[in-house]
């Protein structure tokens, strides 16, 4: 049988692990982008590309998908110890690793500010909120179950 992209992109489209799961991710940005906007009352494209905010989109995405894979797959299956194992360790980075980055980056802006103030030097801030807090991981779990969930009771 010949490779048929359409085929490939139909199937991928009607994969509903994989769905569920970019579901999962773009609703919490969907969410960061409207309250980006009830906030400073504008819109901001980055909103829905960045990274870090409430909720979690990493957090949300892997929930939808572990969450996913135990629903159609069975809890007692190796794909959905694989998929829960994954999901684990992007929750930790994106609360951890990617949380320590940005309070790096918070101090070395303030390092740069206290140096270069009276020389106003107008150096790009390093990026902040690369990483999550707790409560917006937890939001963002909560958000990917619940996506889950209504897509399989659907």
């Amino acid at each position: 049988m010949l490779y048929n992209e359409n085929v490939a992109v139909w199937q991928l489209l009607h994969n509903r692990v994989f769905v569920t799961t970019f579901m999962g991710w773009f609703v919490a940005q969907m969410i960061k982008v409207i309250i980006g906007v009830i906030r400073e009352k504008r819109f901001n494209f980055k909103w829905f590309v960045g990274t870090g905010g409430m909720p979690s989109s990493h957090a949300s995405g892997v929930a939808a998908l572990a969450a996913s894979v135990g629903i159609q797959e069975g809890v007692g299956t190796a794909i959905f110890a694989m998929a829960s194992m994954f999901a684990v360790v992007v929750i930790c980075d994106a609360q951890g690793v990617r949380r320590a980055t940005g309070k790096q980056a918070e101090v070395l802006n303030k390092i740069v500010d206290d140096i270069y103030w009276h020389k106003r030097v107008q150096d790009a801030r390093l990026k902040e909120l690369v990483g999550h807090t707790p409560v917006q991981v937890f939001f963002g779990i909560f958000l990917g179950l619940i996506v889950a969930f209504v897509s399989y009771s659907m």
